[in-house]
């Protein structure tokens, strides 16, 4: 008896140290520069004035669950885990161009994507880049969220300076500490939402070059163009604690047309009065991978994406969100399929491979299936 309660005592004291190294562990790591910094300070005092910020933290303009009713996060984790997903990230290489965007004619408007939701754009003469990740990497544990194969073609160094650093909310799949430190020579100013730039001064940004805005607002950035930011249904944080920086989309307005920077949104009435407001969209950069009825409220499932894209007004929508990282269970290519069966051609789709060119100027331009035959 007294050998048995020896070896339970041992036994729990091994994993109360074990517990305990792993928090001081966790602890430290959680201190690295890649998790950013909360709001504080003149910052803090001005997001804590906005009208979706409550309680404490921002919030959605209706309620939204983290997980839909009738779902909890362990039986998640046991299907992740335990149940079989198959082809959830492909074997074969993802198709790609490499187009210089470091010598693209300044004439040119066009649109480049990179994968899940980073893209660059040079509309008349003006440079935007959209959420980038250049790390290959879409989580703050290295090696965890790893891009596919041939996904990670370009690298900070391909691309020119950048006139306007887009950001529509701070996870780690569309705020990339690596690639935003490489970029920090090259970017004019950073636009996003409301505490935001918190992690940007943290990480050495000018104050001055920083631009955050609340919902229902506006950026003048000359020459016929406007930003605007318009709400989004999710949520935001880098830590453990959630919605302590605002997630935004924008509507940009430029000389050749109005584009929609959707970010990560799950579907509300939201879409309808944007594009009520300022209908119709030329094209609609919509949320369309890493969804599951689980967080429903959160992402758009693909039919939602296609009734957004309807609700917006959209003349063409591009869905993105896929193709470079797997983050729920999925098929990787099940996001381009499902959207293009659902949509059935109803509204021109642009479904450009990593790197190439998409012509802002010609509506017609017609597009692969390209992910068609990749195993």
């Amino acid at each position: 008896m007294k050998r048995t309660l020896k070896i339970l005592k041992v036994t729990m004291i091994f994993f109360l140290s074990l517990a305990l190294l792993l928090a001081i562990s966790t602890y430290f790591y959680m201190r690295s520069p890649k998790f950013g910094k909360a709001p504080s300070g003149n910052r803090l005092a001005l997001l804590q004035q906005s009208p979706n910020y409550k309680d404490g933290k921002f919030q959605n303009f209706h309620y939204t669950p983290d997980l839909t009713e009738g779902y909890s996060m362990l039986g998640i984790m046991f299907d992740m885990f335990f149940k079989n997903h198959p082809r959830r990230k492909p074997v074969d290489s993802i198709p790609s161009v490499k187009t210089d965007l470091l010598n693209l004619p300044v004439d040119s408007n066009v649109l480049v994507w990179f994968g899940h939701s980073s893209y660059f754009m040079q509309i008349e003469g003006k440079r935007f880049l959209v959420d980038p990740v250049f790390s290959g990497n879409a989580s703050p544990i290295p090696g965890t969220t790893k891009s596919f194969k041939g996904a990670d073609i370009y690298s900070v160094a391909d691309l020119p300076n950048i006139d306007y650093l887009i950001i529509s909310h701070d996870h780690y799949d569309h705020l990339d500490y690596e690639t935003i430190i490489a970029l920090k020579d090259k970017v004019g100013k950073v636009i996003c939402g409301l505490g935001v730039g918190e992690h940007f001064e943290y990480w050495g940004y000018a104050p001055q070059n920083l631009i955050e805005k609340d919902w229902h607002e506006k950026v003048d950035l000359g020459d016929g163009f406007m930003l605007n930011t318009v709400p989004g249904r999710h949520f935001s944080g880098r830590g453990f604690k959630r919605n302590n920086t605002l997630w935004t989309s924008y509507l940009l307005e430029t000389p050749i047309g109005k584009i929609f920077i959707g970010g990560d949104s799950g579907y509300d009435t939201h879409f309808k009065e944007i594009g009520n407001k300022f209908g119709p969209i030329d094209l609609a950069i919509l949320e369309n991978g890493q969804y599951n009825v689980a967080w429903q409220a959160i992402h758009t499932l693909p039919q939602e994406t296609v009734q957004a894209a309807r609700d917006l007004k959209a003349k063409r929508f591009f869905p993105v969100h896929s193709s470079k990282f797997t983050l729920a269970m999925h098929q990787w290519d099940d996001p381009l399929n499902d959207v293009a069966k659902i949509n059935n051609g109803e509204i021109p789709m642009v479904t450009p491979m990593i790197g190439e060119v998409v012509n802002l100027n010609n509506a017609n331009q017609v597009f692969t299936q390209w992910w068609k035959g990749v195993k």
